[in-house]
């Protein structure tokens, strides 16, 4: 099973324990789903960790950046998708979910939500995708 996970996911999953994001961070460690992942969304996540209010040390930021990227499927959509039109930034993830031949997306995002399903690829919320994983 291949899944993205928006960023929104691993904000809530790293900053905060025993949450629906932080059980879905667990499963990918342990190997329930391969992630998929590309540079546009890595630079995202890193972008939001440095930005972020709670503050990440940049050894720790480096770490996580590392883990996903070694763990994770890398894709380089060569094509812009435009599926999100109400918030084209979200784009992002649709693209990587399809050239990653993912299965779902998990996101908190109402836009990408909203969507329900892209391509047969489910677009998630946390606690739906706690039950398939």
């Amino acid at each position: 099973m291949r899944v993205v996970l928006d960023t929104n996911v691993f904000i809530s999953g790293i900053f905060w324990e025993r949450n629906f994001c932080s059980q879905i961070i667990d499963k990918w460690r342990k190997g329930a789903f391969q992630l998929v992942n590309s540079i546009k969304l890595i630079e995202e996540l890193v972008k939001t960790f440095r930005s972020f209010k709670i503050s990440m040390p940049e050894d720790m930021i480096e770490e996580w950046k590392n883990s996903i990227i070694e763990n994770s499927i890398m894709v380089d959509p060569i094509m812009a998708i435009k599926a999100v039109k109400d918030d084209p930034e979200d784009d992002k993830f649709i693209e990587a979910a399809v050239y990653g031949e993912a299965d779902f997306i998990v996101s908190q995002d109402k836009h990408l939500l909203n969507l329900r399903e892209y391509n047969k690829i489910k677009i998630l919320k946390p606690e739906e995708a706690v039950l398939i994983f």
